[in-house]
């Protein structure tokens, strides 16, 4: 089976082409960084989605990356936590310079499952020799801060991460979901090449605030769960049907109906709620019977699964999958938009990497650009403690 070439991008000194009307943008900076047009997201190998994948196949996908130009490596050392970037370094051992790595520091994952934030110079600096350890290399080619610590000014923080620059230990520096102020002060410091976000056809806040910013300060955009955590392929299955640490069993997304009724939503049940939702067809009677809270959750439910009967429908009528569809429409979104799904099978990857010889057309566009705003439930269950909603007012 043939699959499309991935191309580069430029990470830095770009502008999204779905961005406000702006001045056109300067030639890109000489420390701009080339990445594939497509990342690898390598949490779900190790963590946030039930066990953590064997070890043949997780560095069988990492490796089937490398041979169709997924280069970029997306990991954090709070994944596992530390035991991501352990499984990267061993996927990369002999082969380094043919990887992109990105990490993150500054969410601390505690032995009872607590997080807390720490962003302070001390901190960074510890991570950041931590990381490169654990990842078997000399110098990390993009280093985030994972999410941004109240206790410290992030001028001070990415004080460090330029002295680290310096040092040679770190090429490039990002941050991840940041408020707009957050990242002019960063930007300021050091140049950003990167903002890591969650953009989807189920997720559009960000561009109300988030992409405008990075748009004028020419910086790029890397994008986590650009799948929406597998909703928007259509082949997750029921909530009853993750295990038990599975992320997603505690996202108001995916658990509107389950958490206020009782009921899991199993798939009989959510087909005929799509119905419902659209008035052709009566509740089945263990859900007609539910409270007047929880049926108004179950219809919220029900409408995000008529979003993904939507893309479903549009990616039938191109010849390709939902998940290929949703991962264009990211692309599509600018030269300097870089999503990074993960997987823990080479299948799903490949299917991934097809994404890339989709061409949207702007009847397509136009038929996906308003599901966003159908989306009921947040992403995180607390939106102003894990995204960049904390700077909302």
């Amino acid at each position: 089976m043939a699959f499309p070439v991935v191309p580069k991008r430029a990470l830095g000194k770009q502008r999204p082409t779905s961005s406000p009307p702006a001045p056109p943008p300067a030639p890109p900076a000489p420390q701009g960084l080339q990445v594939s047009a497509l990342g690898l997201g390598c949490m779900r190998l190790s963590f946030a989605y039930g066990s953590p994948t064997e070890e043949g196949a997780a560095l069988a996908v990492i490796h089937r990356a490398l041979e169709l130009g997924v280069t970029l490596l997306d990991t954090s050392d709070m994944y596992g936590p530390f035991t991501n970037e352990e499984l990267v370094g061993r996927a990369i051992k002999g082969r380094r310079d043919q990887y992109t790595i990105a990490t993150k520091c500054g969410i601390i994952l505690g032995q009872d499952g607590s997080r807390s934030l720490n962003g302070s110079r001390a901190h960074v600096r510890a991570a950041c020799e931590a990381s490169l350890k654990r990842l078997g290399i000399e110098t990390i080619d993009l280093y985030y801060l994972h999410r941004v610590d109240p206790k410290t000014p992030v001028v001070e923080t990415f004080a460090e991460m330029k002295a680290l620059q310096a040092e040679g230990k770190v090429r490039h520096v990002g941050i991840s979901e940041a408020s707009p102020d957050d990242i002019r002060a960063a930007h300021a410091v050091t140049p950003l090449s990167a903002v890591q976000l969650e953009w989807s056809l189920w997720t559009r806040d960000v561009e109300d605030d988030i992409i405008p910013v990075c748009c004028k300060l020419g910086i790029g955009i890397v994008v986590y769960s650009p799948l929406g955590a597998g909703f928007l392929t259509g082949a997750m299955p029921p909530p009853e049907h993750l295990s038990e640490d599975d992320f997603r069993r505690n996202s108001p997304r995916f658990q509107a109906y389950e958490k206020a009724s009782g009921h899991p939503l199993d798939t009989q049940h959510a087909l005929l709620l799509t119905a419902a939702a659209a008035g052709c067809a009566r509740l089945p009677s263990p859900i007609a019977s539910a409270t007047a809270c929880s049926l108004h959750c179950v219809v919220y439910e029900a409408r995000n699964i008529a979003l993904v009967e939507k893309i479903k429908g549009v990616a039938a009528a191109k010849g390709c999958t939902p998940a290929q569809l949703a991962l264009a429409w990211v692309v599509s979104r600018g030269s300097d938009v870089v999503p990074i799904p993960g997987t823990t099978k080479v299948a799903r990857l490949e299917e991934n990497v097809g994404a890339l010889g989709v061409e949207l057309t702007a009847a397509d566009l136009a038929a996906l650009d308003g599901l966003g705003a159908e989306v009921v439930g947040d992403r995180y269950p607390n939106m102003k403690g894990m995204t960049y909603h904390y700077g909302r007012k």
